[in-house]
């Protein structure tokens, strides 16, 4: 794909900055519970306000359904940026996301200054594209940023239809995700491995083919496994499996063997008989999984097979979960593949929320070279899709 500008290639004194930000964080009781998502759209709101931007910020916040629902107004979030940009002289919100209010708060802000508009989602256009929404905002701004990779891949007025108004330009965190992601796949140091886990094949089946096309390896862990272990004639007890998967995951065994690629699977793996934390558990072979029993995690043997052709790689790609690392006893494999992750000496890539949770909860974060905020929006770019909010921005020169 084409470089996009970025705000690096703007001139911004004195104009106004429409940004579109993920500020989707959680909520408790009108608390953020994690800020991280704030704090990775600083880089990008502070070069705009030091090179002499207003800055106005859009972002949705859980899913309203299309009304307004006062728990997810974006009052916290603006008390939050507040306090994480003191160096701004002035950190304000509005009640609304367009309209006569939200256009003279716009006419009053002043360079230096950030204005914060309310949840995007409150406004039953945002979702549906509408063009007229699209027009509303970009009347706002002089130049459109998206730095919301993680809506990338969603075309709703904030993401793509504004673009169609405005110059549009990247912001240091999609520049950074398109950078990452985006250079893996179209020109990765080899080995490239790819780790791929979570529930089910279904909902990654676009990615597990198109990445047979580009890697050198594919290590599969967590509930989808399984169905992978089944399509190959072992007995699955009760572990998760997606029988009407089984003729996918033949084709997807197939296509790896056939140009090539190495394609890991368990050999051993932990049971348990229920699913709870204080279930009897074991490990066994793939090839003794009792009835009654179901996979929770991947086993040691496992692990240390992963674990080898990890270390030994110079691009790795993680995303998914080996097991049912929220339970304490069946974490081990996941934690052991995030410490794999860590130790690689090239390039290393994690996405999705599940895995990005893990290396966080396992103090590994920093450890790894570039952690994905956006797991949809990276799911959809390993398939090979062309995200809209990607689209819509301004190709360099």
């Amino acid at each position: 794909m084409a470089r996009k500008k970025t705000i690096r290639d703007i001139d911004w004194n004195g104009k106004r900055a429409l940004v579109r930000v993920d500020f989707n964080v959680p909520l408790e009781n009108g608390q953020i519970t994690d800020d991280t998502r704030i704090r990775a759209s600083l880089p990008t709101i502070r070069y705009l306000l030091e090179h002499g931007a207003a800055v106005i910020l859009m972002s949705h916040l859980g899913r309203p359904k299309n009304k307004v629902v006062e728990s997810m107004r974006l009052a916290p979030v603006v008390a939050r940026l507040a306090e994480l940009l003191p160096e701004a002289k002035a950190v304000k919100g509005t009640q609304a996301t367009t309209g006569p209010s939200v256009e003279a708060a716009v006419q009053d802000l002043k360079p230096g200054e950030v204005l914060v508009l309310e949840n995007t989602r409150f406004d039953p256009r945002e979702e549906a594209n509408d063009e007229s929404m699209a027009r509303e905002l970009a009347k706002l701004g002089d130049v459109y940023v998206n730095d919301a990779f993680g809506s990338a891949h969603r075309a709703h007025a904030s993401t793509e239809g504004v673009a169609r108004f405005l110059p549009a330009v990247a912001g240091f965190l999609m520049e950074a995700e398109l950078a990452a992601l985006q250079g893996a796949l179209e020109n990765p140091a080899r080995p490239f491995v790819t780790i791929i886990g979570g529930a089910k094949i279904s909902d990654k089946i676009g990615v597990i083919k198109n990445l047979l096309t580009k890697v050198d390896a594919l290590l599969i862990g967590g509930g989808m496994a399984n169905t992978f272990l089944l399509a190959q004639g072992y007995e699955m007890g009760d572990s998760l499996v997606e029988p009407d998967s089984v003729p996918t995951a033949k084709e997807l065994l197939e296509q790896a063997a056939s140009s090539g690629v190495r394609f890991m699977l368990p050999t051993d793996v932990v049971i348990a008989d229920a699913f709870s934390a204080d279930a009897n558990r074991k490990v066994v072979p793939v090839s003794e999984i009792p009835a009654g029993w179901r996979v929770m995690d991947i086993g040691p043997e496992t692990v240390r097979a992963y674990s080898e052709v990890i270390t030994g790689a110079q691009t790795v790609i993680w995303n998914g979960p080996m097991g049912v690392f929220e339970m304490a006893p069946f974490a081990e494999g996941t934690r052991a593949i995030a410490e794999a992750v860590a130790k690689c000496p090239g390039m290393t890539i994690v996405g999705g929320g599940d895995s990005v949770a893990a290396v966080e909860q396992m103090g590994l974060a920093d450890k790894i070279r570039h952690i994905s905020t956006g797991g949809g929006a990276s799911l959809e770019l390993l398939e090979g899709r062309v995200l809209p909010g990607v689209a819509a921005l301004n190709d360099a020169e």
